[in-house]
Parts: structure tokens; sequence; C-alpha cells
């Protein structure tokens, strides 16, 4: 039985940007899987994919999160890693201002402490309030917050934007954070 869409993403993303080990999968430096081996190990996971539906998946994501390489033999998770990958991700100028979507209860803390990475490499912005917006709804009511992009790249703040337009950062201290829309 072939798993749709929704539950292949998931599980792909589960194991290409955090726990590749559930597959016995190796990635390479640069977050790189091969297709055909995570195919095949994947056989023995809960979720059984096909070179198909990876094609599929990078085809017809509307948030890009997987990318295949030049050659098609590779597959990749765009960013969100809490492995140590290195994307290869040059430094970009961002826009004057970037999103965050959030919820209302991480609101206080956020504006207290800045956004931080976590477990991930980076802190991911969006550049419109739409996709911000809709990053906050999977969570509940969603909460976008500004942030003065153009005033932490003038501090020396470095900026980076993944494959699929996600803008990244190390930190976004309280102070470049403002005003929810609720």
């Amino acid at each position: 039985m072939t798993p749709d869409r929704e539950q292949a993403g998931r599980f792909s993303g589960y194991v290409l940007r955090h726990r590749p080990d559930v597959l016995d999968l190796q990635l390479d430096e640069a977050g790189w899987a091969d297709v055909d081996e995570l195919v095949e190990r994947s056989r023995s996971g809960p979720t059984a994919l096909t070179r198909a539906l990876i094609e599929e998946l990078v085809r017809t994501c509307a948030k890009q999160r997987f990318r295949l390489s030049d050659d098609g033999r590779r597959v990749r998770a765009s960013q969100g890693h809490s492995l140590d990958v290195e994307l290869g991700l040059e430094q970009a100028t961002p826009p004057a201002t970037l999103f965050h979507g959030t919820v209302a209860r991480f609101v206080p803390s956020i504006l207290a402490q800045g956004l931080q990475r976590g477990r991930r490499h980076h802190v991911h912005l969006s550049g419109d309030e739409e996709t911000a917006r809709a990053v906050g709804a999977r969570r509940g009511a969603p909460v976008v917050l500004r942030v003065d992009a153009a005033a932490m790249a003038a501090a020396g703040i470095l900026f980076h934007r993944s494959d699929n337009g996600v803008w990244l950062t190390g930190h976004v201290p309280p102070e470049y954070l403002s005003g929810s829309d609720g």
C-alpha cells in the first residue's frame, strides 16, 4: 500500500531533517541521501516510499521542503535540520522586514527573549505575512510578528536564504521584533 503524500512528506522530513538513523540511512555532510537507498530502507519502516513518490513530493510540495540533486540520484531537506549538516547556503541581504508566525501563548516569551533557534540550525523567517500566518496556523490561531531585518543586517547579524525561500538567521534579539497582529 502506498502512503498518501502528506504521510510520506512528514516521514521524509523526519528522516531527512532529524532521524536518518530510524532507517539506518547515512546522509552526507550536506544532508543528501541516496534516493534508491532511502526507498529500499523505507520498506522496513513505518512508511514505504517509492522513487515516484519522492519525485512527486519534490515537484508538488508548495513549501518546497525537499530538493533532488541535479542528476536526480540524491534527495535532501531544504532546511530545518536538527542534524549537523552543511547546506552550503550563501549569505544574503534580507528585505527590510521579515515575518515570523507563531501562536499567542509564545508571544510574551518571544518578545522577552527574542526568537531562538532551539534544536534547529537557524530561526526560520518568512518574506511575507501570508506565509508567516500559515506557519503560525499549524498550532492554532496565528500571530504574526514583524522582524526589522534591515536593522539586524546593519548590526552585522547574518542571514541566509534556503533553496525554498525561507530566510534563516541564528537568533532574532527582542529589540528587532515588533507587535503582533493577533
